[in-house]
């Protein structure tokens, strides 16, 4: 360089080193400045400017992601015969912190191609410049919510179904992971190569709601459950009311009291009511139905029936009957200890006087309509314990399918926050250093 001026050292070496990769809309963006060139032939070439070049992102294990991008700077037109390439190390002592990245570190390494058409090598220096994510905003943003929507989905089945909000609070839960789900699609970059950590997050919470909904309408569907419209399968019965009840220590209202009155039931029928009812169409023609004795005697009666019988005849003409043990109704006669000893029969209503072998005659309309209007009033109630008895069934098994999805999808809620955030292989490192 002796025969040369500053001006031409500066004219001929300016233009050596480029990045390789530019995104930058101009081709060079930096200052132009001076070569710096001592007597040894080494030269320094320090440009300043802003360089703009492409990297791949991963975004794999966002918000928990470590980026790299490549700078490599080599020359376009000189080979490692003419330039002698070398590389320092970066510093970044005068590195300003920034509030999305940490920078952890730029690692430079040398490189030398060999090409087919020519034998000399072609040097070129590769910065590595490692970014880590900072995750305090987006856990404060986007996390903590989730993970707090994704609870308020589980208080769906601790809702009373008379309460008429299941389904609304599943459907606003729903909606609420939707919008933030929304906010996450602007945050991360249109890309298709991977799906992103908290993509998968939010996903599997939707799933959990959207199948939380799905088990809220069949809970909806089993109380509300018309009684007229059959009975329960015994399959469901098995499953629900005898395995997963004894699973989720859960027992149907109301059991105990029916052991109890099955027991006092067993225990009542080895005792015989000797209780009878006197009845009559008049009040002075009443007689004691244990001591009626009127042909034929009734014989085969059951225990805790009501049976009518209908005489005229004195307890005394016929003392071959024994007396009944069963509850029953006498309905006319002759007054039994009244003042005058002979009485009209009641109207309706007569004795067969030929033997035992007579039978009675048929009781008056009225009595009858009386028996029929009994008969329909019991039979009534009988058909409301039954209807009862079928809803609660119906509405225990839907208690029964709540708890047993509260504990599954709560377990299934701990697993995937677990599995898919502690998945990210800085994630330690992320909560250690932006949440502390």
């Amino acid at each position: 360089f002796q025969n040369l001026s500053q001006a031409a050292k500066k004219q001929k070496l300016k233009l050596l080193l480029r990045i390789y990769v530019i995104a930058d809309e101009r081709f060079d963006a930096t200052f132009h400045t001076n070569v710096l060139v001592n007597a040894s032939g080494h030269c320094q070439y320090i440009p300043p400017g802003i360089l703009k070049s492409t990297c791949y992102i991963d975004v794999r294990w966002f918000p928990f992601d470590v980026q790299k991008c490549d700078l490599k700077f080599g020359s376009w037109t000189h080979n490692g015969w003419l330039l002698d390439l070398q590389m320092l190390d970066v510093d970044i002592s005068t590195y300003i912190s920034n509030g999305e990245w940490d920078l952890v570190g730029v690692p430079a390494k040398r490189n030398e191609l060999y090409y087919e058409c020519c034998k000399e090598p072609y040097p070129d220096v590769t910065f590595t410049v490692t970014m880590r994510r900072r995750t305090l905003y987006y856990g404060l943003n986007l996390l903590i919510p989730c993970v707090l929507i994704s609870g308020l989905a589980l208080l769906v089945f601790l809702l009373p179904a008379d309460s008429g909000e299941k389904i609304s609070l599943g459907i606003t839960v729903l909606l609420s992971l939707t919008v933030f789900m929304l906010l996450v699609a602007e945050i991360m970059p249109a890309t298709s190569d991977s799906v992103p950590l908290i993509a998968q997050y939010f996903a599997s919470t939707m799933m959990i709601v959207g199948m939380s909904v799905v088990v809220t309408v069949i809970v909806l569907q089993f109380h509300h459950h018309d009684p007229h419209g059959g009975k329960m399968p015994k399959w469901v019965r098995v499953v629900l009311l005898n395995w997963c009840a004894w699973f989720l220590r859960m027992k149907q209202p109301g059991s105990e009291r029916k052991k109890r009155h099955y027991q006092y039931r067993h225990a009542s029928q080895h005792h015989s009511s000797t209780s009878s009812i006197e009845m009559g169409t008049m009040p002075s023609l009443s007689i004691p139905l244990s001591q009626t004795s009127c042909p034929p005697c009734p014989t085969g009666t059951s225990n805790g029936s009501m049976s009518l019988y209908y005489g005229s005849c004195h307890p005394m003409d016929s003392p071959r009957c024994p007396p009944s043990s069963d509850s029953g109704v006498a309905l006319g006669g002759q007054a039994h200890g009244s003042l005058s000893d002979e009485a009209e029969p009641t109207r309706g209503v007569s004795c067969g006087a030929g033997g035992p072998g007579m039978g009675m005659s048929i009781p008056p309309p009225e009595i009858q309509h009386i028996l029929e209007e009994v008969s329909y009033i019991a039979q009534r109630f009988r058909d409301q314990d039954q209807a009862e008895a079928i809803c609660s069934e119906w509405k225990f098994a839907a208690a029964v399918v709540d708890r047993l999805c509260l504990v599954a999808f709560s377990l299934f809620s701990i697993i995937c926050t677990v599995t898919i955030l502690m998945s990210a292989p800085n994630f330690i490192e992320a909560v250690s250093k932006d949440f502390t």
